[in-house]
């Protein structure tokens, strides 16, 4: 492609190439915007291609499918490659159903996708500073190794995570726990490949009493192309106990990938640190890779099947869960999620309960909807900020309170965020340069054009 010109000017430029942003840059492409997408790693998809996070939680409320459009389009090609099994139940019934993928092809579809979109990637790029006057961004300084630049849009995205853009071009933000700030806990994943299925699944057959989340699922066991499981819970605080681990977590949780005997442990738990700290970062990803090294001698002794499993690797980076939160137009709550509130301004639905991972220690509590096939409506108004007119927020960062984001953070429904936020990126870019002006019935329109669900209150259909 040649040198990268500094100078030109884009339509969108988002800073983030996760699965929120990797969509807002798909869905903007499609509507003839002229997109820049800046990532700090060399590869798109965030957390979930470069950090073991998986499987994808969740496309469904129940048997009904409530996230579709480019993100069922993604997964779509993943199957249509090899790399993914598509939509199966969980084995454990969290929810009911889970998407296994393989992250390097993941990272391949969604090159694949933005060059179609006419997207622009820059990696190893990070933002340096965002340039606000009367209320918005002029141009962001962004750093690589071409040095600093300044690059100038009309409309900004920030799918950063962590309301990086956000947060320098000075709007209104919340960070973690309202009560005190406290963040839900960090994770560092692990892969590994060559378990023994057949001989875990048999000990926790075995062993069913112990096992409360599968005797009440048992025939799943057997019936479900790749297996998830959770447990172990007495080993597990007997090692913590002894002060053979050191992790503040009451269970094992266990994820079989794309590939068959190939696992994402979930287990680590790294309290007490800030993701928008550059010291307190540092010293989770230390903390969580010596985490990392007793939960592999934890599992070769204790878990049956993985007694000759090959780590293949800890992340590269530790999971972030929650940090900064954008104050927007809107703030989604708990009330909002529980009671089902519908919203004239829908761009979005999930079903992904309330899922708090205590930030003090041991304990994970979750609220769900009373009815497992019902889901929730997120509006527009949490995306934009009345205090700058042309920057968009998607991703785990939107306007929410700290219980709501513990619902709305994970996977299908970041993307299904970004799915909204591109299109209105383009229509903003388009009309007027302000993100609170875009005509939500058009955005509505063209989301459902494209393949999205979205159930309408019924004045609005």
């Amino acid at each position: 492609m040649g040198r990268f010109c500094y100078e030109e000017k884009y339509d969108v430029l988002i800073a983030g190439g996760g699965v929120s942003g990797a969509v807002s840059a798909i869905a903007a492409g499609r509507m003839g915007a002229k997109v820049l997408v800046i990532e700090q790693n060399g590869y798109l998809g965030g957390s979930l291609t470069g950090c073991g996070v998986g499987p994808m939680m969740t496309f469904h409320a129940g048997e009904k499918q409530v996230i579709l459009g480019i993100m069922e389009e993604i997964v779509g090609r993943l199957v249509n490659r090899g790399y993914s099994v598509g939509h199966i139940y969980d084995t454990m019934q969290y929810i009911s159903y889970l998407t296994p993928f393989n992250a390097e092809g993941l990272k391949l579809i969604l090159d694949e996708m933005l060059e179609e979109a006419g997207c622009r990637v820059l990696f190893h790029t990070f933002t340096g500073g965002v340039h606000r006057e009367r209320g918005r961004i002029n141009f962001v300084t962004i750093c690589n190794k071409d040095g600093l630049h300044r690059v100038e849009a009309k409309i900004y995205v920030d799918a950063t995570g962590d309301g990086d853009i956000a947060f320098m071009a000075g709007a209104s933000m919340t960070k973690g726990r309202e009560t005190d700030g406290a963040a839900q806990p960090m994770t560092m994943n692990m892969k590994y490949a060559n378990v023994d299925t057949e001989k875990l699944k048999a000990y926790i057959s075995s062993h069913i009493e112990s096992f409360p989340v599968h005797k009440r699922n048992r025939k799943l066991m057997d019936t479900v192309s790749r297996f998830s499981f959770r447990g172990f819970d007495e080993e597990f605080r007997t090692a913590n106990r002894e002060g053979i681990i050191d992790i503040p977590r009451e269970d094992i949780l266990c994820f079989e990938t794309d590939r068959k005997g190939e696992y994402i442990v979930n287990t680590t738990r790294v309290t007490s640190h800030d993701g928008t700290d550059a010291a307190s970062l540092s010293d989770a990803e230390r903390i969580g890779r010596r985490q990392c090294s007793q939960l592999d001698a934890f599992l070769r002794k204790n878990i049956p099947g993985f007694e000759h499993a090959l780590l293949e690797y800890t992340g590269p980076s530790v999971g972030i869960r929650g940090s900064r939160q954008l104050v927007g137009a809107y703030t989604l709550s708990e009330t909002d999620i529980l009671e089902r509130k519908q919203f004239a301004h829908v761009i979005a639905h999930c079903a992904y309960p309330i899922d708090i991972h205590n930030p003090d220690g041991t304990g994970t509590a979750s609220r769900f909807l009373s009815d497992p096939d019902t889901y929730y409506s997120i509006p527009y108004e949490v995306m934009y900020s009345m205090e700058i007119e042309n920057l968009l927020v998607t991703g785990r960062c939107i306007s929410a309170s700290f219980e709501a984001q513990a619902a709305i953070r994970t996977t299908p429904t970041a993307g299904a965020l970004g799915h909204a936020c591109g299109i209105a990126a383009a229509l903003a870019a388009r009309s007027g340069e302000n993100a609170a002006k875009v005509d939500v019935k058009e955005l509505q329109k063209y989301l459902k054009a494209q393949g999205a669900y979205l159930d309408l209150p019924e004045s609005e259909s």
